[in-house]
């Protein structure tokens, strides 16, 4: 009945896991405590676990990537302790096999469990909000694509402390993920993990399309919507358009482990390049999935902070649009050193140089947004000037690597390292953590503490150049990634100061978890009635902070690009309308809660062969969809009266506050 699962399977010999373990499990009961402490349960199931509420979503999105990411920033801080004491005769700490697990799982749980929760949610928060929708089109499904995307998380922590992860790179490359070379759990929970949390994102890409193109306000047509929705809707073409070859892709080597199949070996007709190339159809466009957001909360953000509009709308439009073209063009520069020809590496070598300049064109319209504008250094505007260095020097770096001549020196070795680090933490990370601080009072009605992220982001911004500086230098006198050992003398002294530069990075992350506590804190001091704490532009700030659960008493009628900002100016931007109608919203369920709690049980059984627990899980996810198709209740209507109530409220809050 427990197929390959003993109790062999926890690691005790490892005394750094099982101190992680006892760690974990210490936590976990104070949460527990403290939750049944301040009677919270009930709460929590009905406002939050089993909420459809797009902007609750959103949040449990963050919440779930700020936890993976102290995971992944623990697994960075180790490698670069490993490989920083690792030098001569000295060994380490960490023995092989686990310094392989850590950087596959760094890698893993940074992509699938800290980017992509990150940038879902804050289009969850904002997009309908920008809109002037109630909500996603698919209420449930966006519920339910969080809670799978939360258990691909558990089964990654789970692999920690019972048996364990891949230990193959975060791309699982053949051979090396083939059942002969990697015989135990670790590349399966790598498998059902990705799965899961992939089918969740694919799920979520269909219902903002579907959100974007159906559910605008009247008036609002493709070109007035804001350039945030834009890099949205793009993104999610990706998604739908790549999540499925990543599907196809574990689902053979799942074949090739599971029934002897041998798609991506060399018996029988396969090729492990079949593998390389179908994970980077799929791994090339996911990093313009990631990035693109960012963009959109950029060209937000700094025409709000410098008080312009934003310049070259159209122009930003179609880079976007032409970055989501050329994303498919590019997969082959991964492996310009396998072999596959002059002609072939010239073509994707100069497709990859050719999508810098859309990239390059959004620069330079943030700039001159920029130029002869009001600009005011909120934490915000400082995390987009920092995005602005930094990612010019990453898309260098990056045009550097699309010449194959250049590749073949460079292949492989730690400036690639650097390159990829100075994209996802320079772009994504502080694109995401600019949006954050940007649309946090439209979620719960205070401001964060300007100090503390302010110290937050100078921590990142210097962490990052003395963590990845290093990796330039040291890939460029031959150092290759993923060692845990070297003897060359001159390597040691970079090292040591990578490893200072993650410790710093550490201190940014610890002053963002002091931001929101203190913040907290003091939020009726930083409270924000007014619904438009920074002057934006955009139509989310035409409501209250918070946002209430319909968002929009009264649907908008868009005239504009700017409609907000022109309503401000003829004093119709807050608005008492003459009257309210019944507003019709979904109403809370489990199902999608109860549909991933089987999955868990479904995937963490195919993990370890447990057939009987597999089939349970399959039949309870098959069974509660259908259950669910069967829901007569699933939305209701508050009553015009109802409507009144809130809003007269809002508005006195509004008269008292000014």
């Amino acid at each position: 009945m427990f197929g390959k699962l003993t109790l062999d399977a926890i690691p005790y010999h490892e005394p750094i896991i099982m101190g992680t373990l006892g760690v974990v499990i210490v936590a976990g009961l104070a949460l527990l405590g403290a939750v049944t402490y301040a009677g919270k349960w009930t709460y929590l199931w009905k406002e939050w676990i089993t909420s459809v509420d797009h902007k609750r979503v959103g949040v449990m999105y963050i919440i779930l990537a700020l936890v993976m990411l102290l995971r992944g920033f623990a697994d960075a801080i180790m490698m670069r302790a490993q490989q920083a004491i690792a030098f001569n005769d000295a060994a380490g700490y960490l023995p092989p096999h686990h310094y392989d697990q850590i950087f596959t799982a760094h890698g893993v749980i940074m992509i699938f469990f800290v980017a992509t929760p990150l940038i879902l949610g804050l289009m969850n928060v904002v997009v309908p909000l920008q809109l002037g929708a109630r909500d996603v089109a698919y209420p449930f499904v966006n519920s339910l694509s969080f809670w799978l995307s939360v258990v691909g998380a558990v089964l990654v922590m789970i692999s920690m402390f019972v048996g364990d992860f891949a230990a193959t790179g975060w791309v699982a490359y053949p051979p090396l993920s083939e059942l002969g070379y990697s015989p135990t759990a670790g590349v399966d929970y790598y498998i059902w993990s990705l799965q899961v949390s992939g089918l969740g994102t694919t799920l979520s890409g269909i219902n903002f399309i579907v959100t974007i193109l159906r559910m605008r306000a009247p008036g609002l047509n493709l070109m007035k919507m804001p350039v945030f929705c834009w890099t949205a809707l793009i993104t999610n073409i990706l998604i739908v358009a790549v999540f499925p070859v990543l599907t196809g892709t574990l689902a053979l080597l799942t074949a090739d482990r599971y029934l002897d199949m041998h798609f991506f070996t060399n018996e029988l007709g396969g090729n492990a390049m079949m593998y390389i190339n179908l994970i980077w159809v799929w791994g090339h466009p996911e990093v313009y999935i990631l990035i693109l957001p960012a963009f959109g909360a950029f060209s937000e953000i700094i025409s709000t902070f410098s008080g312009k509009p934003l310049f070259g709308y159209k122009s930003m439009v179609y880079a976007t649009s032409s970055i989501g073209i050329l994303s498919f063009f590019v997969w082959l520069h991964h492996f310009f050193t396998m072999g596959s020809g002059a002609n072939v590496n010239a073509f994707f070598g100069i497709m990859t140089s050719i999508i810098s300049i859309p990239t390059g064109v959004k620069l330079f319209n943030w700039l001159f947004t920029m130029y002869r504008g009001r600009i005011r250094y909120h934490s915000s505007t400082l995390w987009t000037i920092g995005f602005m260095v930094t990612f010019a020097v990453g898309g260098m770096t990056g045009v550097l690597l699309a010449v194959p001549g250049a590749d073949f020196v460079l292949h492989n070795s730690l400036f690639l390292v650097a390159h990829f680090h100075n994209v996802i933490i320079g772009g994504v990370v502080f694109g995401c953590l600019a949006g954050i601080s940007y649309w946090f009072p439209k979620v719960f009605g205070f401001t964060l503490d300007e100090f503390w992220g302010k110290v937050a982001f100078w921590c990142w911004l210097v962490g990052y150049w003395l963590a990845f500086t290093p990796l330039y230098i040291l890939g460029f006198e031959g150092m290759t990634r993923r060692m845990n050992h070297y003897a060359v003398a001159e390597w040691h002294p970079w090292l040591i100061v990578a490893l200072v530069g993650a410790v710093v990075v550490g201190m940014g992350i610890l002053a963002l978890l002091i931001q929101f506590a203190v913040s907290i804190r003091n939020r009726e001091q930083n409270r924000d009635l007014t619904g438009d704490p920074w002057d934006g532009r955009s139509l989310e700030w035409s409501t209250s902070s918070p946002a209430p659960f319909y968002n929009f008493a009264i649907v908008p009628v868009i005239t504009s690009l700017e409609q907000h900002w022109d309503n401000k100016k003829s004093g119709r931007a807050h608005a008492r309308p003459a009257k309210y109608e019944d507003i019709h919203m979904p109403r809370n369920t489990a199902a999608g809660v109860i549909i991933s709690a089987f999955s868990m049980l479904f995937c963490f059984a195919m993990v370890w062969h447990m057939w009987v627990f597999a089939i349970v899980g399959l039949i309870g996810m098959i069974a509660t969809f259908i259950a669910r198709t069967y829901d007569q209740d699933v939305d209701y209507y508050v009553p015009a009266a109802e409507v009144a109530r809130i809003e007269n409220e809002r508005f006195e809050k509004l008269a008292e506050a000014a």
